[in-house]
């Protein structure tokens, strides 16, 4: 055979033990970073359901004023209204006369608390407890429906322990109506 296809055997074992080093080495690298348990995330994550199991989702470890505040919620979720207000629809459209009336009703008996736009941030929001429901949010979920809110309104939060005052002996049904109508309307300003 000539020496030209003769298999030549430089570097052979070289490149075999650099192979074998690097084995060894990245086994070794990889039982050091085994070895250091990972921090917990101040937050669930949300790709591992046993987050689902913790008591977060009970309504007993809120704190006093978040329980207040779910209080009237859970009742409706669980209850319904009363009997007296299941079924109430506003009798009223989204009309400008009424909205303008709505609109001077509410500043007269809610934005006080409620602030001009319903984001619970009144001048006296801070002397309530629970603070004010965020109305302009709540006019938006599916718990927001007519029956719910002349039920809120006309009863007032003392059933729950709340601040909220009872105006079904201050407004007539129609005045409170109104007030929903405007809110349902998205808090205009006065032209």
């Amino acid at each position: 055979m000539t020496d030209c296809l003769k298999p030549k055997r430089q570097g052979g074992w070289g490149l075999i033990a650099m192979l074998a080093l690097l084995v060894v080495a990245g086994g070794a690298i990889g039982a050091a970073a085994g070895s250091k348990p990972e921090p917990e995330p101040a937050y669930p994550d949300m790709w591992n359901p046993d987050w689902l199991l913790r008591d977060w989702w009970d309504l007993d470890p809120l704190a006093p004023e978040r329980r207040k505040r779910m209080a009237r919620h859970q009742h409706f979720m669980d209850h319904g209204v009363p009997d007296e207000y299941r079924g109430e629809r506003n009798p009223f459209s989204v009309s400008p006369e009424v909205v303008r009336e709505g609109r001077v009703l509410y500043a007269a008996h809610c934005q006080n608390c409620h602030g001009r736009v319903g984001m619970g941030d009144g001048d006296a929001a801070l002397a309530v407890n629970p603070s004010p429901a965020l109305l302009a949010f709540l006019i938006q979920t599916p718990l927001g429906v007519d029956e719910y809110l002349m039920w809120s309104v006309s009863e007032g939060g003392a059933l729950f322990g709340s601040d909220m005052p009872a105006y079904k002996d201050r407004l007539s049904i129609a005045e409170i109506w109104k007030i929903i109508a405007y809110m349902r309307a998205g808090f205009p300003r006065a032209e």
